[in-house]
């Protein structure tokens, strides 16, 4: 039996399927809202260009992940698609996603159970993020998700928001 945190995904059941270069854009900034997208395999990067040149790195879909679902609910995408790897992507139409969420509770609630999740997990981000110490980012952080896989401390540098030296640093005068 499909656990319903995942019954939104059934949705993508069959779906054509999108192969995306390394480099290549899904879709465009301020581009109309046809599709929603799965990601298969791969990484997908959501990014706003900044007025300096730099790039702002909004989420980044992986394997399982859906992209850019809220934009359901926009009429343009507002931000651009980048695959960070060669990536597959199941791609539906919108109106049938929408059909299908009105069609399947479970789907619905699947997927607003998804977004609640991914909400929960950027407000504790964003949390985190405003501690100023790289201890207290560290702490905030374990307290949250609990240990760490060897080899995983430089995810951990960039979801608390310090460069991975730093992160090494405060390791060392914990041990």
């Amino acid at each position: 039996m499909i656990s319903i945190m995942s019954a939104w995904i059934d949705i993508f059941e069959g779906a054509p399927i999108r192969d995306v270069a390394k480099g290549e854009l899904l879709f465009r900034r301020d581009d109309p809202v046809r599709s929603m997208f799965l990601v298969k395999q791969g990484l997908i990067a959501l990014e706003r260009p900044l007025s300096d040149g730099g790039l702002l790195t909004l989420h980044i879909a992986v394997s399982g992940n859906a992209l850019a679902e809220a934009s359901l609910f926009a009429e343009t995408y507002h931000c651009d698609a980048v695959a960070r790897s060669d990536a597959s992507v199941a791609v539906v139409t919108r109106g049938d996603f929408e059909g299908a969420l009105r069609r399947s509770p479970d789907a619905a609630i699947s997927m607003i159970e998804t977004s609640a999740k991914a909400v929960q997990t950027q407000r504790a981000r964003i949390e985190i993020l405003r501690l100023r110490r790289v201890s207290d980012r560290l702490d905030a952080w374990l307290d949250i998700h609990g240990e760490v896989s060897k080899g995983d401390w430089h995810k951990v540098a960039d979801q608390i928001g310090v460069s991975a030296p730093a992160l090494y640093r405060e390791l060392a005068r914990r041990r």
